[in-house]
């Protein structure tokens, strides 16, 4: 893609998309940044509201998975351009993309340790929440990356499998 037809796609002038952007990859990073930041308020600001209104510990993984993860698998699918744009995003935006991950699942970790605070999760001795929330989010990239990719359509459906496997092997489902 050019400057000219990534600044037709902003609605705005190739000049003005230079006055924001040196370069292609400095506009691609941005992108990836934002895209980042936005998947990760909104997958937490979903497993809050679930976690408000009661739901299992299961729906609550599920729904934050699918949002961080799943909503960016499910926009590429769509590109014909899907494995270059996955892979240029990996060697240009690496170090952002893991200081993302960092700050996701720093927050994800205190969202379930409200989970255990109100009872809806009880942890094994042998597992800290840290633990856990690495075992999931590296099940759910190791979803997203792998040979059998999910169809858009099932991309939910399939974190719930790797989170249910994860969960109910290192925590037991809250009493009721």
């Amino acid at each position: 893609m050019t400057m000219i037809k990534l600044a037709k796609c902003c609605n705005i002038t190739r000049r003005g998309l230079y006055h924001h952007f040196s370069s292609k990859e400095e506009a691609f990073h941005a992108m990836v940044v934002q895209n980042n930041e936005n998947t990760r308020r909104d997958s937490l600001r979903e497993g809050g509201r679930l976690l408000s209104t009661g739901a299992n510990v299961l729906d609550i993984i599920t729904a934050i998975l699918d949002v961080r993860y799943g909503d960016t698998r499910r926009k590429l699918a769509l590109s014909p351009y899907a494995l270059e744009v996955n892979d240029y995003a990996f060697r240009l935006c690496r170090p952002a993309m893991i200081e993302a991950a960092a700050i996701f699942q720093a927050d994800f970790a205190a969202l379930l340790e409200r989970a255990v605070v109100s009872g809806l999760l009880m942890l094994l001795p042998s597992i800290s929440i840290k633990t856990l929330v690495q075992l999931l989010c590296d099940g759910a990239r190791g979803t997203n990356q792998s040979f059998f990719a999910p169809a858009p359509e099932e991309i939910a459906a399939r974190y719930r499998e790797m989170s249910r496997a994860i969960l109910y092997g290192c925590a037991e489902p809250a009493k009721p």
